[in-house]
């Protein structure tokens, strides 16, 4: 019925039949058909002929002025809609981990600002586990499993976590050799690496990290900082440490112990179309997971 709406409010607008079928590409005999369709179903003629055009009656001139504004508002909406899932263009809202954010995936909003000068970026970042749908997030950045139904998923890869220590604090205070040394040491723990295991690299045994931790906090960047100025052994991802660890100031400690690789998920709300603007975050997203080494450990 819409588009006999669409083709009446021509014909009023167009001033005849001819007119307004040429405009809309169709012959005059179908639009007459449609018309009188219309006309059937509303119980009422919209239309007089005359000899040299056809004039609205007083239903038809009431129904024009009151349904052309609703289809200029619809095409608007739809246009908008159009805009929206189609043009890589507006604000993408993603939530993720604040150190990956800071580090590992900054890469991914350089490309995305870069390649798309229509998009603008909100990052929501937070160490817990926020809930996607209450923020209004069009894509999150989750580590662990994911057992969410209510979202979609892809998998980007998988990172690593390693105990790392300056060369002056294992000068001054040893290196452990097991879990149970640890004990021994200020530990620098972040949240919430302080309650995963770790597991020895040969018979995957699991030993719990020790109570007590001389620093906890939520910033990794902080406490691989703290590492680095001697303050003690920190647990953090290879992807916030890597860097330390190539140019020596911090030193690995007990390799043979780890904590298992955790897989890196993009999740996004389940809709029947993925907007444009989302697409291309989430595209770039697995371009880079393709080929980042720290994300294939």
């Amino acid at each position: 019925m819409l588009d006999d709406l669409d083709l009446f409010v021509a014909i009023v607008d167009a001033g005849s039949l001819s007119a307004a079928a040429k405009r809309h590409g169709m012959p005059a005999p179908t639009l007459t058909r449609r018309l009188q369709a219309l006309e059937a179903r509303l119980g009422c003629k919209l239309l007089n002929r005359s000899a040299r055009r056809m004039v609205p009656s007083n239903e038809g001139w009431q129904y024009y002025e009151q349904c052309k504004p609703l289809l200029s508002a619809l095409r608007q909406a739809t246009d908008s809609l159009d805009a929206t899932l189609n043009r890589v263009e507006g604000l993408v809202k993603v939530m993720a981990p604040v150190s990956m954010a800071n580090g590992l995936l900054l890469p991914v909003w350089q490309r995305l600002l870069q390649r798309h000068p229509q998009v603008r970026l909100e990052l929501l970042l937070n160490n817990g586990i926020g809930d996607v749908l209450e923020a209004g997030a069009d894509l999150a950045i989750r580590v662990g499993p994911q057992p969410d139904s209510q979202l979609n998923q892809r998998r980007l890869g998988q990172v690593s976590a390693v105990l790392a220590a300056a060369p002056s604090y294992l000068a001054a205070r040893s290196w452990p050799q097991s879990p149970g040394q640890l004990a021994g040491h200020d530990l620098l723990l972040t949240t919430p690496l302080q309650n995963w295991k770790l597991h020895h690299v040969d018979t995957d045994e699991p030993q719990p990290l020790p109570d007590g931790a001389r620093l906890l906090v939520n910033d990794m960047l902080l406490g691989v900082s703290l590492a680095e100025a001697g303050c003690g052994i920190v647990l953090c991802p290879l992807s916030q440490c890597r860097r330390q660890l190539a140019c020596g100031s911090l030193l690995r400690v007990m390799p043979d112990w780890r904590i298992p690789p955790r897989p890196v998920y993009a999740l996004w709300p389940q809709r029947l179309a993925l907007p444009a603007r989302v697409r291309a975050l989430l595209d770039i997203l697995l371009e880079f997971a393709a080929e980042e080494p720290l994300l294939q450990a």
